[in-house]
C-alpha cells in the first residue's frame, strides 16, 4: 500500500493538472470502489473548479469550490494518470515533475513498488480538466482491486471526517515532537513498532518507513514503547534520536520520489519505491547496514505485518 511520500509525490504529481483547473465533465463508471461513491458525485464535480490539492497523511484531499473536498486513498493498487490533450513543452514537464520525452502525452505520478494498472477497464473515474498548468487535460483513477476509495465531506468540517479527526501530527509537521512521543507512549506495552504505525501517534507512517527508522535509530521494533519514556514522563534521548530519524526518513523519501519523477523516463509506473535503496525493508538475510554491525537483517512478522530489522544492533 502506498505510504505517505508516495502519496505525496502523487499529489505533487497532480498538482499541475488539478490546482486551478475547471472540472469540465466528470464519468463515474461504477457505483463503488471499496465503499460507495458520493451521491450525485458527476453532478458535484462537472463545473466545479479545484481550489486546493493538499494531503494529510495517506489521504488526497481535493478541494472544491462548491464548499465541498474530496478525501481520496489509493488504497492497495489505485493510481491516477494524466493524459494531456496537446503536446507537453519542456517547462510544463518541469513543472510536472516528470522527466518523461515532451511527445509522451501521459504518465502516472508516482514511482511505485508494483506495477501500476493502465487497463480501461479499471478506470474508474475520468475527469476532464481545464484551467491548470497541463490543459486540457484528463486524468484518470485507475483500480484493480478497488480498495481505494472516493469520499466527499463539507470543506469547513473536513476536520471532523472520521477518517481525519484522530490523525495525531504530520512527521515533518512542528508538532511533532519527543515530547509528544513521550506523552503517547508513556506506560504503554506495545511494541514499538506497532505505536509508530498507530495513526493516532503519528499520521501518515507505514510499514516500509517505520522498518527503515528503527534501522536508523537501532530501536527494535520489539522494544515496548514505554521505555522510551522515563519514570517522570520525559522523553528519553533514544526518543529524542528516533523523533529526528523519523523526520529524516520521510523527508528524504518525498525527496528521492521528486528526483526519481524528474528522472523517470518511462510512463507505465513500473520503477520500485523512490528507486532508492531500502536498507533493511525487504532485505532478508543481507548484511546490516551499520558499517560497524556484523549482524544480518532478519524478517518477522507483527500483527500479520512483516518487519525487517538487525536483532544484533537494534535493541
Amino acid at each position: 500500500m502506498p505510504e505517505l511520500p508516495e502519496v505525496e509525490t502523487v499529489r505533487r504529481g497532480l498538482a499541475p493538472a488539478l490546482e486551478g483547473a475547471r472540472i469540465i465533465s466528470a464519468d463515474v463508471r461504477r457505483p463503488d470502489l471499496r465503499f460507495p461513491f458520493p451521491d450525485g458525485l458527476k453532478a458535484l464535480l462537472e463545473g466545479a473548479q479545484i481550489t486546493a490539492l493538499t494531503r494529510r497523511a495517506k489521504y488526497l484531499l481535493i478541494e472544491l469550490d462548491r464548499g465541498t473536498t474530496l478525501i481520496a486513498h489509493l488504497g492497495m493498487s489505485g493510481s491516477y494518470r494524466v493524459v494531456a490533450r496537446q503536446a507537453v513543452v519542456p517547462s510544463d514537464i518541469g513543472k510536472m515533475g516528470n522527466g518523461a520525452d515532451a511527445r509522451k502525452k501521459d504518465f502516472i505520478p508516482g514511482i511505485f513498488h508494483h506495477e501500476r494498472s493502465t487497463l480501461g477497464a479499471h478506470d474508474h473515474l475520468v475527469l476532464e480538466v481545464e484551467g491548470g498548468a497541463v490543459s486540457p487535460a484528463e486524468v484518470i483513477y485507475n483500480d484493480p482491486r478497488r480498495f481505494g476509495f472516493v469520499l466527499a465531506a463539507p470543506t469547513a468540517q473536513l476536520h471532523e471526517h472520521p477518517f481525519l479527526a484522530d490523525l495525531g501530527p504530520e512527521p515533518l509537521g512542528n508538532a511533532l515532537t519527543p515530547e509528544h512521543l513521550a506523552d503517547r507512549f508513556a506506560g504503554k506495552r506495545a511494541p514499538l513498532k506497532a505505536a509508530l504505525l498507530d495513526q493516532k501517534n503519528i499520521a501518515g507512517l507505514g510499514n516500509i518507513y517505520v522498518c527503515e527508522a528503527l534501522s536508523r535509530a537501532h530501536l527494535s521494533p520489539k522494544r515496548l514503547a514505554g521505555t522510551l519514556v522515563t519514570k517522570k514522563g520525559v522523553p528519553t534521548q533514544r526518543l529524542v534520536t528516533l523523533t529526528q530519524v523519523i523526520r529524516d526518513v520521510i523527508g528524504e523519501a518525498i525527496d528521492a520520489g521528486g528526483s526519481s519523477l524528474r528522472d523517470h523516463k518511462q510512463t507505465d509506473g513500473s520503477l520500485g519505491y523512490f528507486q532508492h535503496s531500502f536498507s533493511v525493508y525487504d532485505r532478508e538475510h543481507a548484511a546490516c547496514p551499520t558499517p560497524t554491525c556484523r549482524g544480518t537483517v532478519k524478517r518477522i512478522v507483527q500483527s500479520g505485518r512483516s518487519t525487517f530489522y538487525c536483532p544484533t544492533c537494534q535493541r
